[in-house]
């Protein structure tokens, strides 16, 4: 289906990305899952063909190219596997927040490092007692002369073990009143003083992306690590989500897109009773109901990215489709891995790794029934 967002720069930029991936990414990516771990190196490659924060302006390393080339990095990202969604993560997630709110100082000292892959970033909002729940968030952050004092836990961090510098938020004002008005954004790097990691968390799915526990503890801070103003860090959150969630809805529509490709290709070579079972009414019923669930979604999701390239504000709509489209995704891989048997609970299918891994989209970037909370809000109920 041709992206109506998409030109055919895109489309040569996706043939030497899915080229790229399909010497260093694929060949190794079941090893990957098996270590627990992507290696440094890929990012380092993704970097040098300029497959990291292509959307930058030259001046920092980028391309200045729009924001489809992101769209193709976290599709053919995806088709690999779920596992890769740190690199999505840096690209289109934490550098943005840099690149909106950061000092001119700030994105000359890091976005360089950003887009060679030397430096991978990550972003710290949940806590042990506190997800959807931001304004409640407890770690702190005093000042204390030239440096912010900042303390507390963070967890379930994507590229936590791996990231050099990291997008912490923080309470500078822990008696704020209403209480959204005491957070802060501090970019915390790698060596600082009193900054360590926990437990690399062993996860049900998402393998290969390392998610780890931080710990802050009397960790100091220079001041100029704050980004933007102190206490406008929920509102600079909120004005970032939008593309946070849509980057979910992108991977959760791909996912789908490969799980019904790789089903349809089984049934046809999978036989039962004397005939490939793709001949039974069952499974030519479940296949089309899937086939149209997912192209509708597509044409949602096709039609919000435009949208959001052209800097309209479509939270309400970004809202449905994530909840939409992973819950969606969700059931279609439930209905693939029935449809493979009981080969599809075999760990050499793909679709038992794709059936874990699409689990936890319907939680992370806000859950489902966040998402459902705010098109309710915004419909004005």
């Amino acid at each position: 289906m041709k992206h109506p967002y998409l030109t055919e720069d895109h489309e040569i930029f996706r043939k030497s990305l899915r080229k790229f991936l399909e010497k260093e990414a694929v060949p190794f990516y079941d090893q990957w899952e098996e270590d627990r771990m992507i290696p440094r190196s890929i990012w380092r490659k993704m970097g040098e063909q300029g497959f990291l924060c292509p959307d930058l302006d030259e001046k920092y390393g980028g391309s200045g190219v729009d924001w489809g080339f992101s769209v193709v990095i976290n599709e053919e990202l995806e088709r690999v596997g779920s596992g890769l969604v740190g690199v999505g993560l840096h690209n289109d997630i934490v550098v943005p927040y840099i690149n909106t709110f950061g000092s001119e100082e700030q994105k000359q000292r890091w976005l360089p490092r950003c887009v060679t892959g030397e430096m991978i970033t990550a972003i710290a909002m949940t806590e042990p007692g506190t997800g959807s729940d931001l304004a409640n968030i407890k770690t702190t952050a005093r000042l204390d002369g030239d440096h912010y004092i900042v303390n507390g836990q963070k967890t379930f961090i994507t590229n936590g073990i791996q990231s050099d510098l990291i997008l912490v938020a923080c309470k500078t004002d822990p008696n704020a009143v209403p209480k959204h008005k005491g957070v802060s954004l501090l970019l915390i790097e790698r060596d600082t003083p009193g900054f360590s990691r926990g437990r690399k968390l062993n996860k049900v799915g998402l393998h290969s992306q390392d998610t780890a526990e931080l710990i802050f503890e009397d960790c100091r801070v220079p001041k100029e690590n704050l980004l933007g103003e102190e206490g406008k860090g929920f509102l600079y959150m909120m004005d970032k989500l939008q593309q946070e969630r849509l980057l979910v809805a992108i991977a959760a529509q791909t996912a789908a897109e490969v799980m019904i490709r790789a089903t349809i290709d089984y049934v046809k070579s999978r036989e039962a009773f004397g005939k490939p079972i793709s001949q039974f009414q069952n499974t030519q019923f479940k296949i089309a109901e899937m086939a149209t669930e997912i192209e509708m979604g597509r044409a949602f999701l096709d039609q919000l990215i435009a949208e959001h390239i052209d800097g309209q504000n479509v939270v309400t709509k970004v809202s449905m489709a994530k909840w939409k489209l992973t819950d969606t995704a969700k059931k279609i891989a439930g209905e693939c891995l029935q449809l493979h048997g009981g080969y599809g609970y075999m760990e050499e299918y793909e679709i038992a790794r794709r059936f874990r891994d699409i689990q936890v989209s319907s939680i992370y970037a806000g859950t489902n029934e966040i998402m459902k909370t705010i098109i309710a809000k915004n419909l004005g109920l």
